[in-house]
């Protein structure tokens, strides 16, 4: 079981600095964002050396929309539930903290942390970069309180939300060393794809880069030849299952069965048996 709590610190810091290494490379860490505990253990099933949520689909599983709408109980309860089945580092992530004040984004973060988790993304959205700045100074201030360590991957939105047209990976670059100053540990530079703006990226600032999967982007190889760190799928690997899941449904209330109910699913076999195989590792 991977325990990150506050109330085991030797174990805390011992799998947050398994997580660090794993954005030292060579290797490309490839992220399979996972939502529940049942994602969980079928990702981790695979041979994973690490798990991350995606808060969209963690928010849907729970009945919430995405985008900072998640009560912080149900996170840290649903965390707790992904946590008890993990045998590998967990990292949560925490949108924007739930808040604008950095002390409660602070207070939120920590209870993600007592739930398990040894590493977040915090993201800066459309907000100031400076606001960021603060809520990641109020996190490493808190931990630094509690004894624990925590990965703190800042994600910088100015490539989704086309923020700095034209100029983004220098807006990129500004913000990332002004997130690396407060503490930060990555950099997310979530929607950046061309080849010389990952160059960029990699070259002119201190922080491993991680990159969101895209059609656009390159592969994995090519991306870590470029010095790129970590690779995460996102929200795509839970939209991929709730559009399956919807065509099954779809298919069985138009059929009564056929074959959008049980092309590509896995034998029950299989899946219960990676979760009787987890639960076995837990006793």
């Amino acid at each position: 079981m991977a325990t990150g709590s506050i109330t085991d610190p030797l174990a805390n810091f011992r799998e947050t600095m398994n997580f660090r290494q794993l954005h030292q490379g060579p290797a490309l860490l490839k992220v399979a964002n996972v939502w529940d505990a049942g994602s969980a253990v079928l990702v981790q099933a695979l041979g994973v050396p690490a798990l991350a949520t995606t808060s969209a689909g963690l928010a849907w599983a729970l009945g919430h929309a995405d985008g900072n709408h998640l009560p912080i109980a149900e996170h840290a309860a649903a965390i707790r539930r992904i946590v008890r089945v993990a045998r590998v580092p967990l990292s949560v992530d925490s949108e924007a903290g739930y808040s604008d004040d950095p002390a409660t984004v602070a207070d939120n973060v920590m209870r993600l942390a007592e739930a398990g988790a040894v590493g977040i993304n915090l993201e800066d959205g459309a907000g100031a970069p400076a606001l960021l700045c603060r809520k990641i100074e109020a996190i490493r201030a808190a931990t630094a309180r509690a004894g624990i360590d925590l990965f703190v991957n800042a994600r910088c939105d100015v490539y989704l939300k086309n923020l700095a047209p034209g100029r983004s990976a220098d807006e990129v670059l500004r913000r990332a060393r002004a997130y690396a100053a407060a503490g930060a540990d990555g950099l997310f530079a979530a929607g950046a794809t061309a080849v010389a703006d990952i160059q960029a990226l990699v070259a002119g600032q201190p922080l491993p880069l991680n990159l969101l999967a895209r059609p656009a982007l390159p592969g994995p190889d090519e991306l870590q030849r470029l010095g790129v760190r970590r690779l995460s799928a996102g929200s795509a690997i839970a939209e991929a299952a709730w559009g399956r899941a919807q065509r099954a449904a779809a298919g069985f209330l138009a059929q009564g069965g056929g074959a959008d109910l049980y092309d590509d699913a896995t034998p029950y076999p299989q899946v219960n048996g990676a979760f009787a195989a987890a639960n076995t590792a837990q006793g």
